[in-house]
C-alpha cells in the first residue's frame, strides 16, 4: 500500500503533463496555449521532484514559468493575432501533418522490433 501513492502521483502528473502539452498545440487561443504550457511545466516540475532532482524542478519553475512564460504571455496578449487565417493554414496542412505523423510512428515502431 505504501508503494501505491508514488505511482498514483506519478501517473496523475504525467497524464496532466501529456494532456496539457496536447492542449498547447490544439488550442486556438494563444493565451490559453501559454497557460497550458505553464501547467505542463508545473507538472514536469513535480515529476522532477519525484526523482529527487529538486534543483532542476526549482529552476524549471523559476526560470521558465517565472520569467520566460511571463514574457511570452505578455507578448502574446499584446499581439493582435488573426485566428481565422491560422485556421485556414491548419486545414491546408492537415493532410501533410497526418502523413508525417504516420511516417514517424512507423519508424519508431520499426526501431523497437
Amino acid at each position: 500500500m505504501h508503494d501505491l501513492l508514488p505511482q498514483v502521483i506519478f501517473y496523475v502528473f504525467a497524464g496532466l503533463a501529456v494532456i496539457s502539452s496536447l492542449m498547447v498545440i490544439t488550442q486556438n487561443n494563444p493565451v490559453r496555449c501559454v497557460l497550458f504550457l505553464v501547467l505542463a511545466f508545473f507538472a514536469s516540475a513535480i515529476l522532477w521532484i519525484m526523482v529527487q532532482a529538486e534543483f532542476l524542478a526549482l529552476i524549471l519553475v523559476l526560470v521558465y514559468v517565472g520569467a520566460v512564460m511571463t514574457l511570452f504571455l505578455f507578448v502574446v496578449m499584446m499581439l493582435n493575432i488573426d485566428i481565422e487565417s491560422m485556421k485556414k493554414h491548419f486545414i491546408r496542412y492537415l493532410p501533410f501533418g497526418l502523413i508525417l505523423i504516420a511516417l514517424v510512428t512507423s519508424e519508431i515502431g520499426r526501431a523497437h522490433v
